[in-house]
């Protein structure tokens, strides 16, 4: 296949994920998805091998990329089916994220799947949004092993009605997954006519062209790092369950042809929920590298060939069932992309910045008698991120008031907010003198802060707010701040408040950059 003939072939599978994420955006229910973009899709080859994914959430779709090969061997696909899975060890990131599998046949032949993943607020945790400050897996929600949603294109009543038996609000519940069977079946047409317009045996070509294109590119932007081994250290402030300074280490093996990396040396996982699977660390790590990589290069399993890790099992990024896993996938996905980039920019100093505002600052809420006997109203969940700051680097200042690295979600508006859920957002701004300074400065942070109208169980769930982002020999950026009423909280707390309460947030700045 020539060049061309390829790019217009990448294109067209690419946009595949593309539409299966807008029908599933116009589609859902929650604000979550329809809002905040908190979703992702991608297609996979009969191996579960990645093909192309959409520009949506880093964590989603390097951990599908890792974990797919598994759960697509584990069943008999016949056309019309469709399974449902968030179980953190069976492929799944942490219990709101739910994802749904699809087969694509032609002529009855397999030939692939489509996936799309999206974060629900509502999963049956111990507290409203479930993100709570947990300590075991089953307190995040109802645990969905691999399990068949449809079969021959017909919804199983008996599953469905078992997943919305456990949630405060099923029809909302319910539109999000139809939203989500919605997005799968057109990405299946839409392969369908793709493969059909192509051949079979031409589509498949094309994959191995695809894959061995990614891989040469990969292969020629990893000659400019200079090979050797890069290490570097940093830690999460805490588990939310009373350990701190959490130590998560990376050894970089950098050769011309192969990238090791090693996470010896890292915590044991821990008593709260900033463990995380290693399809997670995988995301994290094949995330960082493919930042390097040109922007043409294919979103496909060849960019990541030559790129291998490893984690002892048991550890904090290996972490083994019943360790709690509700804030791995978002606080501690983000440190390890600190880790990474702060052993690379020891090799290329000029091509990394310094660190982001490292949190996405998570914010669950909600109201229910299931949750607290004391609170009597209707039944709500809400879950959202909040940016912060971009570290700068050698050729730019930071961006202020962003999301960073592991997610790209949107802000919830304020309109949205006050017109779903019983409160009022009095101010939303960036966060001033919170950038480190240096030749360039990093990007502010956000401040954030509510007041609710009845009484309302929150729960956040936070990182850098012990610990500076760290600058590149230049200013760090500012700590984080979690208050209510003016008084100071940890990173990780959850606790009704009462009508008239005020929530203030202020994120983390990002850190500076200067010339060594």
């Amino acid at each position: 296949m020539d060049v061309i003939a390829l790019s217009i072939f990448s294109s067209r599978i690419e946009a595949v994920c593309d539409e299966m994420g807008a029908v599933l955006q116009r589609v859902a229910f929650s604000p979550n998805i329809k809002d905040r973009l908190d979703y992702s899709c991608a297609v996979f080859d009969v191996q579960g091998e990645l093909c192309a994914q959409a520009a949506h959430i880093p964590v989603h779709l390097g951990s599908m990329a890792y974990a797919a090969r598994d759960i697509v061997s584990k069943f008999n696909w016949q056309p019309g089916d469709m399974v449902v899975l968030n179980d953190p060890y069976l492929g799944g990131t942490h219990l709101p994220d739910i994802t749904l599998i699809a087969p694509v046949f032609i002529q009855q032949q397999l030939t692939g799947f489509v996936a799309n993943r999206a974060h629900h607020a509502d999963i049956g945790a111990s507290s409203p949004g479930s993100m709570p400050v947990s300590s075991k897996l089953s307190d995040e929600g109802v645990i969905i092993p691999p399990t068949h949603l449809l079969r021959n294109n017909q919804e199983d009543k008996e599953v469905m009605n078992n997943l919305l038996s456990v949630l405060q609000n099923p029809k909302q519940s319910h539109g999000d997954f139809s939203a989500q069977i919605s997005a799968n079946r057109r990405g299946i047409q839409r392969l369908e006519e793709l493969i059909t317009g192509m051949g079979v045996k031409q589509y498949q070509l094309a994959l191995v062209s695809l894959n061995d294109y990614a891989a040469r590119i990969a292969e020629d932007a990893m000659k400019t790092i200079t090979p050797g081994v890069y290490d570097f250290t940093d830690v999460m402030d805490d588990d939310g369950q009373g350990n701190t300074d959490i130590k998560i280490k990376a050894s970089i093996t950098i050769s011309d042809t192969s990238i090791e990396v090693d996470f010896a040396g890292s915590a044991n996982q821990v008593t709260g929920n900033i463990n995380c699977p290693l399809s997670v660390a995988a995301a994290a790590v094949y995330y960082v590298f493919r930042c390097l990589m040109p922007v043409n290069t294919p979103a496909c399993a060849g960019s990541f060939r030559h790129i291998s890790l490893s984690a002892a099992e048991g550890c904090l990024l290996n972490a083994q069932r019943p360790a709690a896993v509700a804030a791995g996938n978002v606080e501690t996905s983000t440190r390890i992309v600190d880790v990474i980039i702060g052993a690379l920019v020891k090799a290329l100093p000029e091509k990394l910045p310094a660190a982001s505002h490292g949190s996405m600052n998570n914010l669950a809420m909600g109201a229910s008698e299931n949750y607290d006997n004391d609170i009597k109203t209707d039944a709500w969940d809400y879950y959202e991120t909040i940016g912060g700051g971009m570290g700068a680097s050698y050729l730019y200042d930071g961006l202020s008031g962003v999301q960073t690295h592991m997610t790209n979600t949107l802000n919830t508006p304020v309109e949205v907010l006050e017109m779903n859920y019983p409160l009022r957002v009095n101010e939303y701004s960036l966060r001033k003198n919170s950038a480190g300074k240096g030749q360039h400065s990093g990007g502010e942070g956000l401040l954030r802060s509510y007041t609710f109208l009845q009484d309302t169980h929150i729960t956040l769930l936070t990182e850098r707010r012990r610990h500076k982002p760290w600058g590149i020999n230049a200013g760090d950026g500012a700590p984080g701040e979690n208050l209510i009423n003016d008084k100071p909280r940890g990173s990780k707390f959850s606790q009704i408040v009462k009508a008239g309460d005020r929530l203030t947030i202020k994120t983390p700045g990002g850190g500076g950059y200067s010339k060594g």
